[in-house]
């Protein structure tokens, strides 16, 4: 009956974005978010990209990065080609677009996704990596990563080994929004669990695409740009500074959202 009561009402809870799912509790939402205080890195952040949407911002700490890895293309890639003119060879794909918007002989496409299998349009990291650099299964490497959400089940897959050899990491996690739902909190969890085994967190940035939302007095950008550093090129023991980098730049302009106190180390 429990079943057949819940099949009746979703449709009409979906259409007014009500779940059923079991909630999180706020204490467990600020414990999380306290694992996330971005610490301070031994290099200071540069922002490579275009200005707005597409560029991050990372420690100015590249030499010896022999390829950078950059899942989801999209129609922008400059971050990827100033990469490129520093003599770093990158590594695109994205099965939605036909090749990158810019080009350089540097660049090595891919048409297709990332994610957890190797099957048709789909292809995992491990795989990736080793037919690109198939000679190569030690140097470090740089990630950049933004493909809407299939980030979760791409860090999960990902062997442990392949994680601890980029020594910069650039992600976009979606759906942060969800993180009082129970069951997507318990993946956001463990997906930073895995991330933060031996990489720490410098920089985080919300994306202003949409505005965030207040869930029992905790602000949460639906999407949200983070910047790790592997743990020997990072001060684990000092946090950075609370607010807006000098550096950020809003996604869309005609809108700025400052992450709360919330979100760093008082």
């Amino acid at each position: 009956m429990r079943n057949l009561i819940y099949h009746a009402v979703k449709p009409l809870l979906d259409h007014f974005h009500v779940s059923l799912e079991p909630r999180v509790f706020a204490s467990q939402v600020k414990d999380f978010i306290k694992k996330l205080h971005p610490k301070e890195s031994i290099k200071p952040l540069i922002r490579l990209g275009p200005d707005g949407d597409g560029g991050y911002l990372l420690p100015d700490d590249m030499e010896g990065i022999v390829a950078c890895f950059s899942p989801g293309v999209d129609v922008e890639s400059r971050f990827e080609l100033q990469l490129a003119e520093r003599g770093m060879p990158v590594f695109l794909a994205d099965y939605s677009v036909t090749q990158p918007k810019h080009s350089h002989p540097l660049f090595h496409f891919s048409k297709k996704y990332l994610g957890a299998i190797d099957h048709g349009i789909y292809m995992s990291m491990d795989r990736w990596l080793t037919e690109s650099l198939p000679e190569d299964n030690s140097s470090d490497l740089l990630l950049q990563m933004d493909i809407e959400g299939f980030e979760y089940e791409t860090i999960f897959s990902m062997s442990q080994q392949l994680l601890n050899r980029f020594r910069i990491i650039v992600i976009e996690f979606h759906s942060f929004d969800r993180m009082f739902e129970k069951q997507f909190f318990r993946n956001l969890n463990r997906a930073f669990e895995k991330l933060l085994i031996n990489h720490s967190i410098v920089h985080i940035h919300p994306n202003n695409l949409e505005k965030p939302v207040v869930i029992k007095g905790i602000d949460i950008p639906p999407y949200i740009e983070f910047t790790l550093v592997r743990n020997d090129r990072v001060k684990t023991d000092v946090f950075a500074k609370p607010g807006k980098h000098k550096l950020d730049q809003d996604n869309v302009p005609s809108r700025t959202v400052v992450l709360s106190d919330v979100w760093y180390h008082s």
